[in-house]
């Protein structure tokens, strides 16, 4: 059983190491939906993360339908994440209809080459998912993250399994979005995955010792919570 972690910036990359990730989507701007991370942080990352680190591959927040301009700026973010060392990366477009944008992912996974390619949640906006399947299939992309077309996974674990079914060994399906310690071996042995995906994310203090009183505002910081990653590594243990 593999734990994939979604983080968004370095700190929660080396903590999500520590409490025992299997592999990291590295992502910026989490209230975005997660964006390509920026060059300093690819390369900190590639620098002192030893286990797999897929980096998202989104120009920007907002819908999946990419202009030819976007399509430029993410052929050269996979060349990035190729020249620096990565494994993999994660990346999704839509065509105007809510269509997977077959084409042009293909394009991306032939400039991959031999790395390893997911097909993000652009999966969960799209029409017919069990015909988006077979069309994520056909682009060459190793695997679908998906939360069941819903907000959160549990809540659709039917089509998730139905989706595994379909998929029958040609691609990974990977559930994610709400999957915690208190639901991750349900869902595992339910839908029958074998990868799963989950932020852990919780918010903390800052740890600013002076606070301008008159910007009327708290600020808090995002990091992976490492004893929530720990407990779903518990459970899928015995799943």
């Amino acid at each position: 059983m593999t734990l994939e972690i979604a983080v968004f910036n370095i700190e929660s990359a080396l903590l999500a190491v520590k409490a025992g990730a299997d592999r990291i989507e590295l992502c910026e701007n989490p209230y975005d939906g997660g964006t390509t991370p920026s060059y300093g942080t690819l390369k900190t990352v590639i620098e002192k993360i030893s286990i797999p680190v897929f980096p998202i591959i989104r120009p920007r927040g907002g819908d999946f339908l990419y202009s030819d301009d976007e399509f430029e700026v993410i052929k050269k973010d996979v060349q990035l994440v190729k020249e620096l060392g990565f494994k993999g990366f994660v990346v999704g477009l839509l065509n105007r209809d809510g269509s997977i944008d077959v084409e042009r992912t293909s394009i991306l996974t032939e400039l991959a080459s031999s790395l390893d390619v997911t097909f993000h949640r652009a999966f969960d906006r799209a029409k017919d998912p069990l015909q988006s399947l077979e069309d994520v299939i056909r682009t060459g992309c190793k695997r679908i993250l998906t939360s069941g077309q819903v907000p959160n996974a549990f809540d659709n674990k039917e089509l998730i399994k139905q989706l595994n079914q379909q998929a029958s060994g040609r691609m990974i399906i990977m559930p994610g979005s709400g999957v915690r310690s208190n639901n991750i071996k349900e869902l595992a042995a339910y839908t029958g995955v074998q990868e799963l995906h989950s932020s852990a994310r919780k918010l903390v203090p800052s740890e600013m010792s002076f606070t301008c009183t008159t910007m009327q505002e708290t600020l808090e910081n995002m990091i992976v919570d490492k004893a929530e990653i720990g407990k779903m590594k518990d459970a899928l243990l015995t799943t």
